[in-house]
């Protein structure tokens, strides 16, 4: 029997609105196709559509069935704040010092601030225990690294020496064991250690103990040892701070891998064996490593089983697991594999083009500053091999410049990138923040009870801090006092009301609101003191906060409503052809 009229009539209409709804929004997405697949890159860091379609859903249902990651953005960190721009260097292995000199001057036109570069203690003390002369050149042993530090500081780098590489005269089998084993006693390379940061105390300040011990052969022909490696980090960081008190440890980088063992070991697995054999308390900076590999910098999907460039999260949440929130992560290497679509080995780190390259490597900086205030400098992996006799291998084409100095593109992007103003992103920020721009006579003063110990302070009045945020609200944190002045402050050029920092008693790590409701974008501010001869103001920190990003939202709901519109209209279709009143 068919259905009475009326009620056929009113499915026509039901499902000619549904259609019609279902064609709009069709047209809808197909209008703003660019943008949404500009969009879908940025979330899951895919080039093709449908990997991007694929890459959202996962990202979708990995919000929706795992907990929020636990990163702490809002927690004082010292070592955070610095300037990020580091990049890998090979000069020891450069014969002619003029080569060494001009990749030096390149780097720092680039921008880069930081070089990480290995002293290979089989390099330094070669021969034997406190032997430092090197007999086949018959010379000194130090003299190359000497001038590497040297012409570092001449071009305004700071240097992060990478020691490891025992020599074979630390192990009882020499080189049978492998030339990255561990010496058989580790008391030798913590006297190499002291040796090292005594020689460079005030020229030579970061150090990195050891470098991928998760995977082989950086832990010789054996199986990887999480408790052997922090044995080994214990006595070279005390060996380390007995030197120079000043100076800041680096735990060894993490490869990223899936692997479970036992010659290679998931970075976040041996991070938490490190933690459970007592590595708390024995570095200043958590290293780790932040390649993309087979996806881009924008890749957001966050799991274990993932090694994308959004792995460092993974790292950051095991620190705050154990109680180091207030630990930097720095990146000891990142990058993406430019190898030609023509190599004939597989491309085991990724393939990308030179300018899918340069363009990930800016966003990848890009993505660190915005989103990881945790995050402190990232060491581009690398700028230059001494030779082209590697070009063979599928590590090489990481490289930035080839070794006759000719730059590839993303140098000249990261060029470009690295020489725009700094600028201050969501998180908690030290008062030593990079971007910040202090003007006048502040001076750091040591204070037990400040945040880490220190703050800024201006002892007159005209003194001026100026930066670039980009949220949308901030606040400042100050210490008032007795002697406390008077603080004016504009944002965007509009005035906000002046900031006493007057009490009768110290009040510590207070937090002045400055900003709110702003539109998510660059913001100016600029603070100048005021006050009479004698007052003090006192800053201690930054917080910064943006607003949460409705795109995931926006496009979640526009893909969900064509979804459901499709089977509403798909479903009242096929219940008029089974009443009859449709042909």
């Amino acid at each position: 029997m068919s259905a009475p009229p009326a009620r056929g009539a009113h499915l026509k209409r039901i499902a000619a609105v549904l259609l019609l709804l279902s064609l709009s929004l069709v047209f809808a997405l197909w209008f703003l196709r660019t943008p949404i697949r500009a969009y879908l890159n940025s979330v899951t860091g895919e080039e093709n559509t449908w990997e991007q379609v694929k890459g959202f859903g996962r990202l979708v249902v990995l919000r929706l069935t795992r907990p929020p990651l636990q990163l702490e953005p809002e927690i004082p960190i010292a070592h955070a704040g610095v300037n990020p721009f580091g990049i890998n260097t090979f000069l020891e292995q450069e014969v002619d010092p003029h080569k060494v000199e001009l990749a030096l001057s390149m780097i720092h036109e680039a921008g880069f601030r930081w070089i990480r570069q290995e002293f290979p203690w089989e390099d330094i003390e070669q021969s034997a225990r406190g032997d430092f002369w090197d007999h086949k050149w018959n010379i000194s042993a130090w003299e190359k690294y000497d001038r590497i530090v040297e012409l570092a500081s001449e071009h305004g780098l700071e240097v992060i020496a990478r020691l490891d590489n025992p020599p074979a005269w630390s192990r009882a089998d020499g080189a049978a064991g492998g030339t990255l084993a561990p010496p058989d006693d580790f008391e030798d390379f913590g006297d190499f250690v002291h040796t090292i940061v005594s020689r460079y105390k005030g020229k030579v300040k970061y150090y990195q103990i050891w470098n991928e011990p998760n995977i082989y052969p950086e832990w010789g022909e054996q199986p990887v040892d999480a408790e052997g490696y922090v044995r080994l980090l214990q006595i070279a960081y005390r060996r380390a701070k007995e030197a120079d008190p000043q100076c800041v440890i680096l735990c060894a980088g993490l490869a990223q891998t899936l692997e479970t063992g036992p010659m290679n070991l998931s970075d976040l697995t041996y991070l938490q064996q490190m933690y459970d054999a007592g590595i708390k308390g024995y570095f200043d900076v958590m290293g780790g490593m932040a390649y993309g590999l087979w996806t881009g910098p924008g890749d957001h999907r966050t799991h274990p089983d993932l090694t994308n460039f959004s792995r460092p999260q993974l790292i950051r949440e095991i620190l705050v697991r154990n109680g180091d929130a207030g630990k930097p992560l720095w990146a000891t290497e990142v990058g993406w594999n430019a190898v030609p679509p023509d190599f004939p080995a597989f491309p085991l780190y990724g393939r990308v083009d030179v300018w899918q390259q340069a363009r990930y490597a800016v966003q990848a900086y890009q993505r660190a500053q915005e989103e990881w205030p945790w995050m402190g400098m990232m060491n581009f992996w690398f700028f230059k091999r001494a030779t082209d006799t590697e070009t063979d291998q599928v590590f090489y084409y990481f490289r930035m410049v080839e070794p006759d100095f000719t730059p590839m593109p993303v140098y000249e992007a990261m060029k470009q990138y690295t020489n725009q103003p700094p600028r201050v992103y969501q998180g908690y920020h030290q008062e030593d923040h990079w971007a910040l721009q202090w003007e006048g006579q502040w001076a750091q003063v040591e204070d037990e009870q400040a945040v880490l110990g220190a703050f800024r302070r201006s002892r007159g009045p005209g003194d001026a801090l100026r930066f670039t945020f980009v949220g949308t609200e901030l606040q400042m944190v100050v210490h008032k006092g007795p002697h406390g002045g008077t603080l004016q402050v504009a944002v965007d050029g509009e005035a906000v009301p002046d900031i006493m920092l007057q009490t009768a008693g110290d009040e510590y790590d207070v937090l002045i609101p400055l900003a709110k409701g702003l539109r998510n974008g660059p913001h100016q501010v600029e603070m100048v003191t005021r006050g009479e001869p004698g007052t003090q103001v006192d800053v201690d920190g930054l917080l910064v906060r943006k607003a949460p990003h409705p795109w995931l939202f926006v496009v979640s709901s526009l893909a969900l409503a064509v979804a459901v519109l499709t089977v509403l209209f798909v479903c009242f279709r096929r219940h008029g052809q089974a009443g009859g009143t449709y042909p």
